[in-house]
């Protein structure tokens, strides 16, 4: 590892690991809400199906620590896709980051928007145009470069703080009426039933592969600095987002609450039941809002930087896009990215109504297609090199992951959302056969 004192080197991993969090995280806040919108409020079987949502993503996880052992200097799944296939095949992965960055910015600014009216419902009327202001804030925001950065990281520590206050409350909270067994018993739920909610309650999954990507930019560290930071980071967000889920799924059963009320979102429905609606609540609802806001933030930048190195028209990226969208201010942050990015998130929340539980229909496709190219392209690599170990583990992950995104196909809707990440792969492909197959495709992820 690098010369860097043990002090700062925490510091730093502090600031990257809960940096790169923001988005999964974020994620607690709608997802089981999702989840139990498709059990149809039938509380018996919201452990049971985010218990499996966050298995699924453990066995995932378990691939992108193999990715971030294999390519220290980050690329993840594209770089394993290429590595695997050929460069041209990033492109499927590159097309899933985009429409992935683009539904965050939509669905965290909704569900921020969401967070706000819960807090002070009189905000109702205005929910589509507070979800086009936070998002428009952002995007504002970000022109100032990466110095907001140590924000996201802040908003994530303040939120983890907060819910664990209220996960302790409500445990001693006093039980409705309504209360039913926090284990589930899926025969008299439907194991049907859990598997459809399943995709809805995978929504939770979106940015766990941000650690793999995102070690390239730890230019502090060597490559054993960087392996450490990147494992430690996904097992750390695999342990906080599943607890966080977990216990959040068991206080909805423990305290009755089968759906939000009017105007609300479930999770401020449990915070202000566990707090009685004191100050604690009131907190709790405005970090929330911050810590969406703060993954809308991290896609801002991490989507408009994608782009910025797509359009890049020297020896570093394939230029493949515009080369207004590799322009940067004084704060090298690309203005034109962001206003992309900006002005298709805005059109999401204008059609959905602003409502995040509309937009969460179409969120996990995406991503869940890219991490099967992942787990594909990781499967062809272990078994090339004859690790049969590592192999078990990919397809262990394969499976389920295949499954679930063969379910949320079957909902129809998502279909849209793979099916923008197939074209966007696809005209980025052309172009590139157009200019001759320049190398740094997968550098553009980095």
């Amino acid at each position: 590892m690098s010369e860097l004192r043990r002090d700062h080197r925490f510091h730093l991993f502090v600031a990257f690991a809960f940096t790169v969090m923001a988005d999964p995280v974020s994620s607690v806040t709608y997802a089981i809400e999702a989840a139990l919108g498709r059990l149809d409020g039938d509380l018996a079987g919201i452990a049971t199906t985010m218990a499996l949502v966050v298995a699924i993503i453990a066995l995932v996880a378990a691939t992108y620590t193999q990715l971030v052992r294999r390519f220290p200097r980050g690329g993840g799944g594209p770089e394993a896709m290429a590595v695997a296939f050929g460069e041209g095949w990033a492109f499927v992965p590159l097309g899933a980051l985009i429409v992935d960055f683009t539904l965050t910015i939509a669905v965290s600014c909704a569900a921020g928007a969401s967070a706000l009216i819960a807090w002070v419902p009189e905000l109702a009327d205005g929910r589509t145009v507070i979800a086009v202001v936070l998002a428009s804030a952002v995007a504002i925001g970000c022109l100032d470069g990466h110095r907001g950065r140590i924000g996201f990281a802040t908003s994530v520590l303040v939120f983890l703080g907060l819910a664990l206050a209220v996960i302790v409350r409500g445990a001693i909270a006093d039980p409705t009426p309504a209360t039913v067994p926090v284990v589930a018993d899926v025969s008299s739920v439907g194991l049907g039933a859990i598997l459809l909610a399943m995709p809805l309650g995978m929504a939770l999954a979106t940015g766990l592969e941000a650690p793999s990507n995102a070690i390239a930019q730890l230019e502090q560290l060597d490559d054993r600095g960087r392996r450490t930071f990147g494992t430690l980071t996904i097992w750390l967000l695999v342990a906080i987002v599943g607890a966080l889920t977990l216990a959040f799924a068991a206080l909805a059963a423990r305290l009755g609450e089968t759906g939000p009320q009017a105007d609300s979102t479930l999770l401020a429905d449990i915070a202000r039941n566990a707090t009685g609606g004191d100050l604690h609540f009131d907190l709790f609802q405005i970090a929330s809002a911050l810590l969406l806001l703060a993954a809308a933030a991290s896609s801002f930048i991490a989507g408009s930087g994608l782009l910025e190195a797509l359009a890049r028209d020297d020896d570093t990226g394939p230029a493949l896009l515009p080369t207004r969208l590799a322009a940067t201010n004084k704060h090298f942050a690309p203005p034109w990215g962001i206003a992309l990015l900006l002005g298709l998130a805005v059109g999401l929340i204008v059609a959905a109504g602003g409502r995040d539980t509309t937009l969460v229909q179409f969120y996990a496709a995406a991503v869940f297609a890219s991490f099967c190219g992942a787990l594909i392209a990781a499967a062809v690599l272990n078994l090339r090199e004859g690790r049969l170990g590592a192999l078990a583990v990919n397809v262990a992950g394969l499976v389920p992951v295949a499954f679930v995104l063969a379910l949320n196909l079957g909902r129809g809707d998502p279909i849209a959302a793979i099916g923008a990440a197939l074209i966007i792969a696809l005209v980025l492909w052309r172009r590139w056969i157009a200019a001759g197959r320049p190398g740094g495709v997968v550098g553009a992820v980095r």
